[in-house]
């Protein structure tokens, strides 16, 4: 098989990267701009004649779209952008999808949900965005449905990996800069490794799990935690103890963008469709660290 993946130099991406090292098909990695050192094909996903091209010329039978827009505040200030990337550009990629019969596996959020209840949010649960991002990852969602091309969505949450800029390292960063930091303790969610969802990716595309199982699904590690929770394990396992961690409100941190309180996935139809076991935040945790220590 021929398989595309947009958005390749990011955490999901690259954890992608790394797997398909070990498989017979061949994987196009595509981005915006080409890290120099990592072969990487641009290609933008706002163009769609570059999109369809792409997908045509290359006979690609799946499409893995890791590319979007994530940035939750500035999504406030720059919604054209957002909305471009993580709606108008997976409608392109879904229509070449529909055109050339390929299967479109798009990655999307807790953030489609508005957070407000006290039940992990299952895949059919009705969505209603709080901000600007949740709402541009929704109207990504529905351009797949609409498409009429064959998807799977994956909703994720949390993403952290040994790439890129994210919540882990920032914590490993503040913890060694700062005597103390406050980090919030009323929201609610999951953590989740790149490299564990690039790794339930893989499993489909490579041991021959699409047919019949499209749809959407939630995938997260397991567990639940604040984000306080999450910042203090970072610390105690990086020996950062020395530095305070208080827990604090949402309003002691004003941001442009509202943020679930709870986003916490169901991952039930994941497990049961693909028979799949999976890691236990705090575990992933300690896996990614290891990568990080010794870069």
């Amino acid at each position: 098989m021929n398989i595309l993946v947009t958005g390749s130099n990011g955490q999901l991406g690259n954890e992608v990267r790394i797997l398909s090292t070990t498989s017979l098909n061949a994987y196009f990695f595509t981005d915006i701009t080409t890290p120099e050192g990592v072969p990487t094909t641009i290609l933008d996903i706002t163009d769609a004649e570059s999109v369809k091209k792409m997908v045509k010329e290359n006979n690609i039978d799946v499409i893995v779209n890791c590319a979007a827009y994530t940035n939750v505040d500035k999504a406030e200030d720059e919604p054209d952008i957002a909305y471009r990337i993580n709606a108008e550009a997976v409608c392109n990629l879904a229509r070449a999808a529909y055109e050339n019969d390929s299967l479109l596996i798009h990655i999307s959020t807790d953030y489609v949900f508005q957070g407000t209840g006290y039940l992990p949010y299952v895949e059919d649960e009705q969505t209603d965005p709080l901000g600007v991002y949740g709402d541009s990852k929704q109207a990504g969602e529905q351009a797949v449905i609409s498409s009429g091309c064959r998807f799977m969505i994956f909703r994720t949450a949390w993403l952290y990996s040994s790439f890129g800029k994210n919540f882990v390292k920032t914590i490993i960063r503040l913890t060694k800069e700062k005597e103390s930091i406050n980090v919030v303790f009323d929201q609610v969610g999951t953590p989740t490794y790149a490299a564990d969802l690039a790794a339930a990716i893989f499993d489909i595309i490579e041991n021959g799990k699409i047919s019949g199982n499209e749809g959407i699904y939630h995938y997260t590690n397991e567990g639940v935690c604040s984000w306080y929770d999450f910042a203090k394990e970072i610390a105690e396992l990086t020996g950062a103890e020395s530095c305070d961690i208080s827990p604090c409100h949402s309003d002691e941190f004003p941001s442009k963008a509202r943020r679930p309180y709870f986003s916490v996935l169901d991952k039930t139809k994941y497990k049961k469709r693909f028979n799949n076991k999976i890691p236990y935040w705090k575990s992933s945790l300690k896996r990614c660290l290891k990568i990080v220590e010794n870069q």
